[in-house]
């Protein structure tokens, strides 16, 4: 997900545009198209319906590129830090597109689709992600961007029982993992993540095919359609990073609490833009760290709030921040000196000139509902 783009851009559309205006969607500039950020049922009761039941959601602004070729795993690996070569049929990982400094160009998914890579990068990105890839991927690897396909996520406990309905065989899937399946007669790829903390699918198919099977979905009982305020809503209450806002170029992934997503033969050899950089935060520890953080009170933290300590130091800088409707208070994430990281670290927030407590939390801050085995 992205920041909004603005409103002097000529904006693009999804194939779902008509539907979304048809359901009363409330249309916003994002990431260079006209989305929806709500439906009639509000954020706060599209999220609370997606924690319930099954949210549907059009993220087919996001960039869906497939690479093609003989070394094309190995070849992927020098501009990121995950291990690709190693990646089995259909599964998949979370990565990032790193410079030289180890700073966040991209975050992306990566999906062993047998005969191809298939990497889902940011909306905002994706045309200089594609030209990054293109400039750096050696001439046997081609890039292809599917300009054509859609992209709909189909998130919540219900998510499962709707695709054993639609598509028999695709609910067997695991967490970050996929499948080529046909739904609702539709030849898709499906895989079960996506950017809510709750369980679901993401569905990739052709866009002339993405009304049709968005309305069969919509048929079921137990979908709604969902817009973009409630998806950043569960994404900030899953703690999940927000590129553009709580990771940057300037941003590493060690920084940014994603050290997870660098399997262990990647921090040991490196190979990748900034692997110095990143190897030396895995050793030494960074500077400042992102943290979750929970306001005392009702007052919300936006991004750009300064962070002090208790005797008023800067301190740091809010970078996602709200209301969590799960979670019934103020929410936000930010960067703190790795002194002031530890949960319950009491922090001031400067919000209108005044200075708000706060604590350091845990991430994520409601539980995270992902299927696994």
């Amino acid at each position: 997900m992205n920041s909004p783009s603005t409103a002097e851009e000529a904006l693009k559309t999804t194939p779902l545009h008509a539907l979304q205006v048809e359901l009363e969607g409330k249309m916003v500039p994002f990431a260079g198209f006209e989305m929806a950020v709500n439906f009639p049922l509000g954020v706060l009761g599209e999220h609370k319906y997606t924690r319930a039941a099954a949210g549907l959601f059009d993220v087919s602004h996001m960039g869906q590129v497939r690479l093609h070729g003989a070394g094309r795993a190995e070849a992927l690996e020098s501009l990121l830090p995950a291990d690709v070569a190693n990646l089995a049929p259909g599964a998949m990982r979370y990565s990032q597109l790193t410079n030289d400094q180890g700073g966040i160009i991209d975050d992306l998914m990566v999906t062993n689709a047998g005969d191809y890579l298939y990497l889902v990068v940011n909306g905002a990105n994706k045309d200089g992600d594609l030209a990054h890839m293109q400039a750096a991927l050696p001439g046997g690897v081609t890039v292809e961007h599917r300009t054509g396909d859609a992209l709909l996520a189909l998130q919540g406990p219900a998510a499962a029982a709707v695709m054993a309905r639609l598509a028999p065989g695709a609910e067997t899937l695991v967490f970050m993992t996929s499948m080529a399946v046909k739904v609702g007669g539709a030849d898709c790829h499906v895989a079960r993540s996506g950017y809510t903390g709750e369980d679901g699918f993401e569905i990739s198919l052709p866009g002339a095919c993405a009304e049709e099977l968005a309305r069969l979905l919509l048929d079921q009982d137990e979908v709604a359609s969902i817009g973009l305020g409630a998806r950043d809503s569960l994404r900030l209450e899953a703690g999940l990073c927000l590129h553009g806002h709580d990771i940057d170029t300037a941003t590493t992934p060690i920084e940014a609490g994603l050290n997870w997503s660098i399997q262990k033969r990647r921090r040991q050899m490196g190979g990748f833009p900034g692997a110095a950089v990143i190897q030396a935060q895995f050793r030494d520890g960074p500077a400042r760290k992102r943290v979750g953080i929970l306001p005392e009170g009702r007052a919300p933290a936006r991004e750009g709030t300064v962070i002090v300590d208790s005797v008023g130091n800067d301190i740091g800088v809010v970078t996602s921040g709200g209301f969590g409707p799960s979670l019934g208070s103020p929410l936000a994430m930010g960067y703190v000196t790795a002194a002031h990281a530890s949960a319950g670290t009491p922090l001031g927030l400067v919000v209108r000139g005044k200075t708000l407590p706060a604590q350091v939390a845990k991430m994520p801050f409601v539980p995270t509902n992902y299927f696994r085995v």
